[in-house]
């Protein structure tokens, strides 16, 4: 779907999410539109960009649609990834106006979200660029929509951390107290884990990093650290391991971490926390 980099799309699990939406939206019926139109009425609409954006969610727009009645058309020389001007009509549709209205919050729910995502990861790449660290996600993702959401990640030109347990194995904070160390923790996971798994760990502290680097990781996750601290880590690490940082990741210190010599910069902000795209459907 579109221009999505390394995050590919099941049409399956995404017709399973939007048949759930549009079950909890409509219910037994629209009470307003079939009161008003005959069933035979038809209109014509378009998509309205109210701000500038990073559009992503046309196909699943359209997809909607299809699966509410297969008579209404949408139409976009836009895909995916393409940039939208504030006051641009970017897409037009037509159909029969029941379907259209039936479908009209739903489908603008999952395309300013995916578009909000999407603008916001391309800011951040763009705070990046020239530094040679990418942006990833996080899992903190609305539950039951995380395929859409790193969708749109990748979309926006972002990369897509581990997409659930299953992927890698990665130690946290909490992992770290209940098995007693790094080490510790480190050496279960040797036992019982594929050696074709990659192995991240979180850490906090410089001891922490020495720590890590000494049981030979993969990747070690700087968390929350000052910027004084990261560049310490970082000359620590450097050639031994892949170093990515997360915790209080903001637009505004992007810059900042990745001239500090980091290669993956992840925020869960570009999901738990994103802005909607400013979209609106009109019809005529």
């Amino acid at each position: 779907m579109g221009k999505a980099g390394d995050m590919a799309m099941n049409q399956l699990t995404v017709d399973d999410i939007l048949r759930r939406a549009l079950q909890e939206d409509i219910g037994f019926g629209d009470l307003t539109s079939e009161a008003i139109f005959a069933e035979g009425h038809y209109s014509r609409g378009y998509l309205l960009a109210k701000e500038d954006l990073v559009l992503a969610g046309m196909e699943v727009f359209t997809r909607v649609f299809v699966l509410l009645d297969d008579r209404i058309k949408v139409s976009s020389r836009y895909v995916d990834g393409d940039r939208v001007s504030e006051g641009e009509k970017f897409a037009a549709l037509e159909g029969p106006t029941r379907a259209l209205l039936m479908g009209e919050r739903v489908a603008l729910n999952f395309m300013q979200r995916l578009a909000g995502i999407a603008t916001q990861t391309s800011r951040y790449v763009a705070a990046a660029r020239g530094y040679g660290a990418i942006i990833t996600d996080t899992r903190k993702t609305t539950p039951g929509l995380r395929m859409l959401e790193k969708y749109a990640v990748a979309v926006g030109g972002g990369s897509n951390h581990r997409f659930g347990l299953d992927s890698m194995v990665m130690i946290k904070d909490n992992h770290i107290k209940a098995a007693g160390g790094i080490s510790a923790a480190i050496n279960q996971i040797r036992e019982r884990v594929s050696p074709f798994i990659k192995i991240e760990v979180e850490t906090e502290t410089l001891e922490q990093v020495r720590e890590a680097v000494a049981a030979g990781v993969d990747v070690i996750m700087l968390d929350n650290m000052p910027i004084a601290v990261i560049k310490e880590a970082v000359d620590m690490i450097r050639g031994r391991a892949l170093i990515e940082v997360s915790g209080n990741v903001t637009l505004e210190r992007i810059g900042d971490l990745a001239a500090a010599g980091v290669d993956i910069i992840s925020s869960g902000a570009l999901t738990h926390s994103v802005k909607a795209a400013d979209i609106s459907m009109k019809l005529e």
